[in-house]
């Protein structure tokens, strides 16, 4: 097992990653929720029964605690107000109290929507990340980052609250599909492209095994580097107020994507990032940041690796408008201005402040003629 701390100026706590360390969960419990009576335990129907079966046996000996699960259904849509009332009005019923637990069982999305559950109700109570993707476990888990959704936009509405501790079993990535390997893939991938370029000549050389699930040291190293980088860049900027935002390196276009295509099935995160970053990269080269040689590098990997970062079946001309309001409206906008996350070169990330005129609108337009992308 290995162990990174993330560290702010207010808060430190572990990620500790391994193989079947669920079942330790009580160790971690006495640990760091001692004075917890309550825990709740949120997760999606998708998510097999085994992993909150591990949790419940190991806190099994541990009378003094009620342990309550709490089954959503699965998919960005769950990230709004109906169910963010849903988890508070239970907490409530079940009196829970300050120094009670809430715990995100599951992917991204549960990780979201419980942590702002958690920093809200009673302003505030414990809450774990027990992420079960590889997009989580390498991205949203870490960091302290919670939100949901409005009309508007993704994750429009949130609060920084970090969790009492990360617990990150690779057994969990057994069960997952190649399409959720991949979509996790494209954060790590982030990684490399904005603060490490040899972490990306690393998985050049390697991502093919991270992506079949064919080497368990090789993945466990992936996330590790990955949560390292992000703990890095959160321990100098917790809030976003300047470095942090290059974390969002390919992400203003893949919100927008998301968003028009109605959080559907039909392109899950991972997969829009991929798009995105692609789309910032190109960017980067046209306004003669990143080089063509550069650039041609990012191709290779993502042709090496079969990355998709086609938009056109997404993209027409009927919704390019909605998809630019969105990305007006995005966190990231600054009134007519956007913070754009572009690259230097592999592992150096730059944030611009520039207008979607000058940037991402004639790029797309450019896209939808030329029907290549």
């Amino acid at each position: 097992m290995k162990t990174l701390r993330v560290t702010t100026k207010h808060e430190a706590y572990p990620v500790y990653i391994g193989q079947n360390i669920l079942k330790s969960f009580n160790k971690y419990q006495k640990k760091f929720l001692k004075n917890s009576n309550k825990i709740l335990v949120i997760t999606t129907a998708n998510i097999p029964n085994k992993y909150f079966a591990q949790i419940k046996k190991s806190l099994a000996k541990n009378k003094k605690i009620k342990l309550i699960k709490l089954v959503l259904p699965e998919g960005e849509k769950i990230k709004n107000n109906n169910f963010l009332l849903k988890i508070t009005n239970l907490l409530s019923k079940e009196n829970f109290d300050r120094k009670d637990t809430l715990v995100a069982l599951g992917g991204g999305v549960i990780g979201d929507l419980s942590g702002f559950a958690a920093s809200i109700f009673k302003r505030g109570i414990n809450f774990v990340q027990i992420p079960t993707t590889l997009l989580s476990q390498v991205d949203s888990s870490v960091g302290g980052k919670t939100g949901v959704n409005n009309n508007y936009g993704k994750n429009l509405v949130g609060t920084f609250y970090h969790p009492k501790f990360v617990l990150i079993d690779t057994n969990t990535l057994s069960t997952l599909p190649k399409r959720e390997i991949i979509a996790g893939f494209a954060e790590i991938l982030k990684y490399s492209l904005i603060m490490n370029s040899k972490f990306f000549i690393w998985l050049k050389n390697n991502g093919k095994n991270i992506i079949n699930k064919a080497n368990h040291k090789i993945t466990s190293k992936a996330i590790y580097e990955s949560c390292k980088c992000k703990a890095i860049i959160v321990k100098k900027d917790e809030k976003e107020n300047h470095l942090r935002a290059i974390l969002n390196f390919g992400h203003t276009f893949a919100h927008a994507l998301e968003t028009v295509t109605g959080y559907s099935k039909k392109l899950i995160h991972g997969e829009a990032v991929l798009i995105g970053m692609m789309i910032a990269s190109r960017l980067s080269n046209k306004l003669k940041m990143l080089s063509n040689v550069e650039l041609q590098k990012i191709y290779q990997i993502y042709e090496l690796l079969n990355l998709s970062y086609k938009y056109k079946k997404f993209v027409h001309r009927k919704n390019v408008n909605q998809i630019f309001r969105t990305m007006a409206n995005d966190k990231k906008s600054e009134g007519s201005k956007i913070n754009i996350i572009l690259l230097k070169k592999i592992g150096v990330a730059k944030i611009k402040k520039l207008t979607l005129k000058k940037t991402f609108i004639p790029l797309i337009l450019n896209d939808l003629k030329d029907g290549r992308y």
